[in-house]
């Protein structure tokens, strides 16, 4: 069986049931209503930007788009890039892609056109599909890419140096093509988010997109009746295989476009969504909003939502702790994954084990799990060490890679690059990133421990820990530190703040900054390290 299988089912058990909707309270619309509709509305037509289909017109959607890649000569192997925002659209194109057979390839919304150009290269991409946001970008490669490759064009006023995606799909056969697929066909190439270098092109194939349907389902108990709020980016593996558990069980998504708080619970309330996927940023965000008064829960029909997970980053227990305070009720979950192992769940918490917040939990369902050291034997308990994962979801390869994949796979096993210890109950904590380790004076130092324990400063927003150089220790520890609005605090404060801390492990430097993160979430240290470890840097020290 293959995601494909699952959707058509869907259409044919389902057919007339709302499946996606999607929202955007930054744009407003006018209604068009008939005279009875608009006699029997509200008194003003003006109403949040709001679209929804149905499995039917989902399937239908997927088919046409196959046709048209079929007709135009895409075949089994074949690749299609999707640049997108978060809409209607990309799950139909997403599917109509598989259904032929060829490989769907979802790029960074965030990539500037030297990237897109360097992606769509790196994955041979034979066609490309955009929005209107990104006509600027496409325009600046248009010639250099389209001269092996067709642009498609997905929105309202087609540039000219591509087709209209629209024009072109409402001529073509809304039957599903006879391509025959299996679990072993390559299905799509995702990239790696860049966090620790340029990103790879990773390649999975069907078995690993229906496993993350399987793993999804199994964690958090998707049935009929459940909403699920996304508002992460559909090109990323978390959001959509989070996604997929609704895809299992045949049940309603929400597409929400904006993080703002009042957003989300507007959405969770008018919608009725069950399940929420927060990052750790949105969560502050809600928590400072109820905190602050701004937001009352009271004004919202929450009583439905049943479950919040984060994923994307290490949760901070702290984080947990105030959340449960204003929603007792809600069942909470973390989930570990990466895209080379096809997004969230190859480890996770597990609702049940919400006393052991700040874990990242035990293996997934199928998943294996073990921590390695440098020669990739297994350390013992409580001892740090690589977490490598092993399971249907593991990619095939990074694309055209041989040197990086040799790098990180061995016997069926992905090093993940992420430094972990596991507890004597068999709990997996993540310590962090191979590469951000911090080695000062012949001491490893953990950035996430650091950071987790500067959390608990009742004004610190959010925060970063990277690596400078120093001459006499190698690396010391630099703490950039994002306040919460209107608080004041000085790098005095958080010295005192930090004396409980070990003294290897204080901030030997504080600068007060914005952290940049990416849009699923994880810090952007790279950026940190480009923009502190230079003059400014130096400029900062002299300033101390």
């Amino acid at each position: 069986m293959t995601i494909v299988d699952v959707l058509e089912q869907n259409s044919r058990s389902y057919g007339d049931e709302v499946c996606l909707v999607e929202i955007n309270p930054e744009v407003k619309e006018i209604r068009r209503v008939t005279w009875k509709e608009y006699e029997l509305m509200e008194p003003s037509p003006m109403t949040h930007y709001r679209r929804e289909i149905t499995w039917r017109v989902f399937d239908e959607k997927a088919n046409r788009f196959a046709n048209l890649l079929i007709e135009r000569g895409i075949k089994k192997g074949d690749k299609v890039a999707i640049l997108l925002m978060n809409g209607l659209e990309w799950l139909p194109i997403y599917f109509g892609i598989l259904k032929t057979g060829a490989l769907a390839v979802p790029l960074n919304f965030r990539y500037a056109s030297d990237e897109i150009e360097y992606c769509v290269n790196l994955a041979e991409v034979d066609i490309l599909v955009f929005g209107p946001e990104f006509i600027g970008r496409v325009e600046e490669i248009a010639d250099s890419v389209s001269k092996n490759r067709l642009l498609f064009y997905v929105g309202d006023n087609c540039p000219s140096f591509a087709e209209d995606y629209n024009a072109l799909t409402s001529n073509c056969s809304s039957v599903a093509p006879k391509v025959s697929l299996a679990e072993s066909d390559n299905a799509a190439i995702y990239f790696s988010s860049g966090t620790t270098g340029f990103p790879k092109a990773i390649l999975h194939n069907h078995e690993s997109l229906i496993h993350s349907c399987r793993v999804e389902q199994n964690h958090h108990s998707q049935s009929r009746d459940d909403v699920f709020l996304c508002i992460p980016p559909l090109y990323h593996t978390g959001a959509k295989m989070h996604w997929f558990g609704s895809l299992l069980s045949g049940s309603k998504a929400v597409l929400l476009k904006g993080t703002k708080p009042e957003y989300i619970l507007d959405a969770v309330s008018k919608e009725k969504c069950t399940i929420v996927w927060l990052l750790v940023p949105w969560a502050q965000d809600i928590l400072e909003a109820i905190d602050s008064g701004r937001l009352k829960l009271e004004d919202y029909e929450l009583s439905q939502w049943r479950l919040m997970h984060i994923g994307a980053q290490p949760v901070p227990p702290s984080l947990i702790k105030h959340w449960k305070s204003y929603f007792p009720e809600h069942l909470y979950d973390t989930n570990y994954g990466l895209s080379e192992s096809i997004g969230p769940g190859c480890v996770h918490l597990g609702v049940e084990n919400i006393h052991k917040v700040g874990a990242i939990g035990k293996p997934g369902f199928g998943w294996q799990v073990k921590i390695v050291d440098e020669q990739r034997n297994e350390v013992a308990k409580g001892d740090v060490g690589e977490l490598a994962v092993k399971g249907p979801g593991v990619m095939t390869c990074y694309y055209n890679d041989e040197k990086a994949t040799d790098e990180v796979m061995g016997d069926g096993w992905l090093f993940t690059g992420d430094m972990a210890m596991e507890d004597e109950d068999g709990f997996i904590f993540l310590v962090d990133r191979k590469k951000d380790v911090i080695i000062s004076g012949g001491e490893n130092i953990y950035p996430v421990q650091i950071e987790d324990f500067l959390r608990n400063n009742g004004k610190i927003h959010d925060v970063a820990v990277i690596g400078i150089p120093d001459k006499r220790l190698g690396e010391t520890t630099l703490a950039v530190i994002e306040l919460k609005p209107d608080v004041e605090c000085t790098e005095e404060e958080i010295e005192e703040f930090c004396k409980r801390l070990p003294r290897y492990k204080r901030p030997h430097k504080v600068i007060f900054a914005d952290i940049p993160r990416n849009p699923t979430g994880k810090i952007e240290k790279p950026k940190l390290r480009e923009k502190y470890c230079g003059a400014r840097l130096v400029e900062a020290q002299n300033k101390g």
